[in-house]
């Protein structure tokens, strides 16, 4: 059996990238908005002027994990798959069963403390803070994304020393 291999494609911003979240912030909404207190873009998508993977990365914030089990069920009714934590605490992630009408996208589901969530807030608000940073990370991005073309693991993960260095930053905020 032959593995289907991913291509890492970082893209010049797209201003067209806050239509779709708002698209499909407002589906999600319409399914759980009453068991949620947010929608949050978040990732690279987020950040006007950012190269990014042309994927809109979402966090739907939840109070706590008491709503977890009827937001599971709710998202499974619109084509949503539970793949639990992946490994990071704080976030439940979901996957699209099928492609949909929308653009690609990730979706998580966090308690409004979790690590998770509160790290993509916190990363994507000093990238929207700091212009600097923020061309420092797209090139990184755009380098690493020709590096590790096939190797969409290693693209992650070789991202993973700039992202802590700005969430370890003690005057974060």
């Amino acid at each position: 059996m032959s593995k289907i291999i991913s291509i890492v494609e970082v893209v010049a911003y797209k201003h067209a990238w806050k239509e779709e979240y708002r698209q499909i912030k407002e589906h999600l909404l319409a399914h759980v908005g009453d068991l949620v207190l947010a929608c949050e873009h978040v990732g690279s998508t987020s950040v006007e002027g950012l190269a990014a993977k042309p994927i809109i990365d979402l966090d739907l914030v939840m109070e706590s994990y008491d709503q977890l089990p009827e937001i599971i069920l709710r998202l499974q009714q619109i084509g949503y798959v539970h793949e639990g934590t992946l490994g990071i605490e704080g976030r439940e992630a979901f996957r699209r069963e099928t492609a949909g009408a929308f653009m690609n996208h990730h979706l998580y589901v966090c308690p409004k403390d979790g690590k998770g969530y509160l790290e993509h807030i916190a990363f994507r608000d000093y990238l929207r803070a700091n212009r600097e940073a923020c061309r420092q990370y797209g090139e990184l991005k755009q380098r690493l994304a020709e590096q590790y073309r096939t190797d969409r693991t290693a693209y992650g993960e070789a991202k993973t020393a700039f992202i802590n260095s700005i969430l370890n930053m003690d005057d974060l905020s």
